[in-house]
């Protein structure tokens, strides 16, 4: 402000001095011209000290602004894409539900109606198509497959969690090993089982031959899951046990397997669905004879006859083509005892996990 004084005072100096030749009336004109045009410039020179300067903008604030604005760009499309999952996930539980309940309702509508008494006589022949020799069979053949490979498996994942040395080179072979085993297709197992214990052992096609192939078949998947359930009990349980007194043995039996038994019998469920409905493998080991083995008089030699299951007399049935309403009623008891024993195999779960679970 001092300097547009300055340069306001010396012009009109200036002027002053040059007009002083000049007339009154000249010289008012000039003072007057004068004296507006220092006002004006003093108007400005004001404006110009009293105006507040703009506040400049604050990068930080710029910043924040971008993130947000990048913030709910990424919320709108995190919320389409979840809303695209949701509905597939809906959509694929649909599907699958429509599908077991076509599956269900297509087998049950074809072959209720064709539970006729003669289907469950105890002998069979070409006229009854008695299922009832392949039902116990059935159940005979998955007892003794289980009864050897469910012992060994558990075993098997009780040493590999509980003994075995942590990220040994040991355990991980055994555990590929294994999962290798249970992508082999049923053929490969079947034509083994033919080789080595129908022809090399000389069993011929029996209720054992198939029972041992079976048995090779679902131990790898008792192992796992038996593994899996074991390696999802919490350490703080063998710590305890280890904490009271208790050895290794006693920590296993009597804190660790309490706990793993759910799992443990999911993996003996999936096994017994396995051995039920399986086809392949028991052609080349236990033949389709559709014949009760004679315990009664044959003893425990009764093993080493032939012996045809549910699976395979479907198969029979349908390759054959004459029986095919007999087939569907096959498939509805077939589809009827797997259910019951899932259930029971549940039930036994609880029963045996009562009180044995601690939060």
């Amino acid at each position: 402000m001092s300097y547009s004084f300055f340069v306001s005072d010396f012009k009109f100096c200036y002027f002053f001095f040059f007009f002083k030749q000049k007339t009154a009336y000249e010289i008012s004109a000039c003072l007057v011209g004068s004296e507006m045009c220092i006002r004006d410039r003093l108007t400005i020179a004001y404006e110009s000290v009293d105006a507040s300067p703009a506040p400049a903008a604050n990068p930080g604030d710029r910043i924040d602004a971008m993130f947000e604005a990048a913030e709910e760009r990424h919320r709108a499309a995190r919320r389409v894409v979840s809303m695209l999952l949701r509905a597939l996930v809906y959509l694929g539980a649909l599907l699958t539900t429509a599908v077991l309940l076509f599956l269900v309702g297509y087998i049950l509508v074809n072959g209720v109606p064709y539970l006729t008494p003669s289907l469950f006589e105890w002998e069979y022949n070409s006229t009854n198509v008695s299922l009832m020799p392949a039902l116990v069979n059935t159940l005979l053949m998955a007892a003794l497959s289980l009864l050897m490979a469910v012992p060994v498996g558990v075993g098997s994942a009780i040493y590999l969690v509980e003994y075995a040395p942590r990220g040994s080179r040991f355990v991980a072979v055994v555990r590929t090993t294994a999962e290798t085993l249970q992508g082999i297709p049923s053929i490969i197992y079947g034509l083994f089982g033919m080789l080595f214990f129908v022809t090399a052992l000389h069993w011929n096609l029996s209720l054992l031959a198939g029972a041992c192939t079976l048995a090779i078949m679902v131990l790898p998947v008792v192992m796992r899951t038996t593994e899996e359930a074991l390696l999802a009990v919490p350490d703080a349980y063998r710590e305890g046990g280890f904490g009271l007194g208790a050895g290794r043995l006693r920590t296993v039996f009597r804190c660790v397997l309490p706990s793993a038994v759910p799992g443990i019998l999911g993996g003996v469920i999936l096994a017994l669905g396995r051995c039920v409905g399986e086809v392949a493998a028991l052609i080349f080991t236990a033949g389709s004879i559709a014949q009760i083995p004679n315990f009664a008089g044959e003893g425990a030699m009764a093993v080493f006859d032939s012996a045809r299951t549910l699976a395979v007399h479907m198969y029979a049935l349908a390759s054959e083509g004459l029986h095919v309403n007999e087939t569907y009623a096959t498939a509805v008891v077939l589809l009827v005892m797997v259910v019951l024993l899932n259930l029971l195999a549940t039930f036994a779960a609880k029963k045996m996990n009562k009180g044995g679970t601690y939060d």
